[in-house]
């Protein structure tokens, strides 16, 4: 087994369920994206509530049904690469909240 450590950067996309980016949904586009720049990876979590800018709270529980969950896509890489992907996120992220932060990284490989 081999331990890297070192400096990276997290970056945190926060937005909504129902944002869309050429007819899918904006986090499936952002994966993409960062698939075809070479980043190292990004993960989607949908959350069970939460709200935004708006106030609105957006909920999975059954007798509050909503169908615009908060979406975050998380991705951590060097900062070079993270600098690759921002002119996309600016173009498409019209709602939302994006993160940064430098972070020191353990990865663990075979």
């Amino acid at each position: 087994m081999v331990k890297i450590t070192g400096r990276a950067r997290r970056l945190r996309i926060y937005i909504g369920e129902n944002d869309n980016y050429k007819g899918m949904p904006l986090y499936h586009a952002i994966v993409l994206k960062t698939k075809e720049l070479g980043l190292a990876g990004a993960t989607v979590f949908r959350g069970i509530e939460g709200f935004g800018a708006n106030s609105r709270i957006h909920s999975a529980r059954i007798l509050d049904l909503s169908s615009d969950l908060p979406i975050l896509v998380d991705i951590v890489d060097s900062i070079e690469y993270i600098e690759k992907i921002t002119p996309f996120l600016d173009e498409v992220v019209k709602q939302g909240l994006i993160t940064l932060e430098d972070i020191e990284i353990i990865k663990y490989s075979h």
